[in-house]
């Protein structure tokens, strides 16, 4: 993304330099610091100006941010700020002067201030005066990613990777012994746990007592449990009974 933004920020840099400022910044005509146009340009803004610094802002968004997601924050602002209050060509200077920043061309990032006649009270793109005295602030998201930037080209496997690394793991099924009282009278005890529905607990008596799971009715509570029904959503407790009707001889139904 980031190498792609340079080759976007020379062709702003270029832009402004034929358009908007009628070729006074130029990669092959910055002025030397220190120049008799340089200092009289200062004299007549007047108040601090500090060169710019080299240190990049560091921030966190409030959630994860993508790449795409930060160029369409930024096209936002850029596209918008302009309505609100200051000169559109002085936003457009700004603009470049903090893409080339984010390159470490500090030195192509001076020029476009020093050609805009942009006065830096501290130093920082993040508040600025032109000539006229009118004020312009830049969000951080504008200069610097956040630290908590998602890289695109992060594939699938190490997604599910870094997912995997993060959730817990499941916690382990707590068996007990469920309390089953046949309609014959008996008594047993089936290996269950909360998570398992009465279909599996049909194939698991038909298994231990031959019963085929077609010939069984499971009750509790006096309600009919379905076979998609989860023990878990019975709410039944420890030593608590289920109900199995057995029918060996379900009616025949003609057809």
């Amino acid at each position: 993304m980031w190498q792609a933004n340079c080759r976007r920020m020379h062709n702003i840099a270029d832009w402004i330099s034929g358009t908007v400022m009628g070729g006074c910044v130029g990669r092959n005509q910055m002025e030397e610091p220190g120049t008799g146009r340089s200092t009289a340009r200062n004299k007549k803004r007047g108040g601090r100006n500090e060169p710019l610094k080299k240190e990049r802002q560091k921030w966190k968004s409030e959630y994860p941010m993508t790449e795409g997601q930060l160029r369409s924050k930024r096209d936002e602002f850029w596209d918008t700020a302009p309505a609100f209050d200051g000169r559109k060509e002085i936003w457009d200077a700004l603009r470049a002067a903090a893409l080339a920043a984010e390159c470490n061309d500090l030195e192509l990032a001076q020029a476009i201030v020093d050609g805009a006649s942009i006065t830096l009270p501290h130093g920082s793109l993040t508040e600025s005066y032109d000539e006229l005295g009118n004020r312009y602030q830049l969000p951080a998201y504008t200069l610097a990613p956040p630290l908590n930037l998602i890289s695109e080209t992060t594939n699938d496997s190490e997604v599910s990777v870094h997912a995997e690394k993060q959730s817990p793991p499941p916690p382990p099924k707590q068996e007990f012994q469920l309390r089953v009282r046949l309609s014959t009278g008996k008594d047993l005890r089936l290996t269950a746990s909360m998570p398992d529905s009465i279909s599996e607990l049909k194939k698991q008596l038909e298994g231990q007592e031959d019963i085929d799971v077609t010939h069984q009715r499971w009750f509790f509570s006096g309600k009919l449990l379905t076979d998609k029904t989860r023990l878990q959503d019975t709410k039944i407790q420890k030593d608590f009974v289920i109900q199995v009707i057995v029918n060996q001889n379900p009616p025949i139904i003609a057809t």
